[in-house]
């Protein structure tokens, strides 16, 4: 399982690129405009994403920010500002998905919780992470479809097949990544 955690974690910050691009273009109204959704706003919603996922990433790295991570519920009401916030905890998963000791899946993660700690195999934490995002990321895009703004596509992996390369390699590249980053040997 080792070898497929990174790459889910550079499709997981692809992901999240694509995602903030699109929100980027939308005015600030528009970000914080009541919408029907668990966190009532497409900014709100994105940095619902960041504030757990900081949770999460601590955690893998084993340092867990614990409740604190919850304290605010938008600390970043500025898309670029929370694009910026979003983009170094993504390339920090990465980190923890590359290092073969943090990333064992049998290695226990110590989460600090309100009523103790909490203690879970990086696997299951990492997935759970994962599928986080990936329902998070869903309602924002549904909370696009509401707004002048299409919604990106999302749901694309990294196959070899040249048509998906060639229409990958420019976000790639403004991420300052390569197919090569992310397979390597794999």
């Amino acid at each position: 399982m080792t070898p497929l955690f990174a790459p889910q974690a550079y499709n997981n910050a692809w992901s999240n690129y694509r995602l903030h691009r699109a929100c980027a273009a939308l005015d600030p109204d528009e970000l914080t405009a009541p919408l029907p959704s668990f966190f009532g706003s497409i900014i709100a919603t994105l940095n619902h994403i960041l504030i757990v996922d900081l949770f999460y990433v601590s955690a893998l790295e084993g340092a867990c920010v614990g409740p604190a991570a919850f304290v605010e519920e938008v600390p970043h009401p500025d898309m670029s500002v929370l694009r910026a916030a979003q983009r170094d905890v993504d390339r920090r998963l990465i980190a923890v998905t590359e290092d073969a000791t943090l990333s064992d899946p049998a290695r226990l993660v110590q989460m600090a919780r309100d009523r103790g700690v909490q203690e879970e195999r990086f696997d299951r934490t990492f997935l759970h992470l994962i599928q986080h995002q990936i329902h998070h990321r869903g309602q924002v895009h549904a909370l696009l479809s509401m707004t002048p703004v299409p919604p990106p596509q999302l749901d694309e992996f990294y196959m070899a097949w040249d048509d998906d390369a060639q229409r990958r390699a420019p976000d790639l590249t403004d991420m300052g990544l390569s197919d090569a980053d992310i397979w390597g040997g794999r």
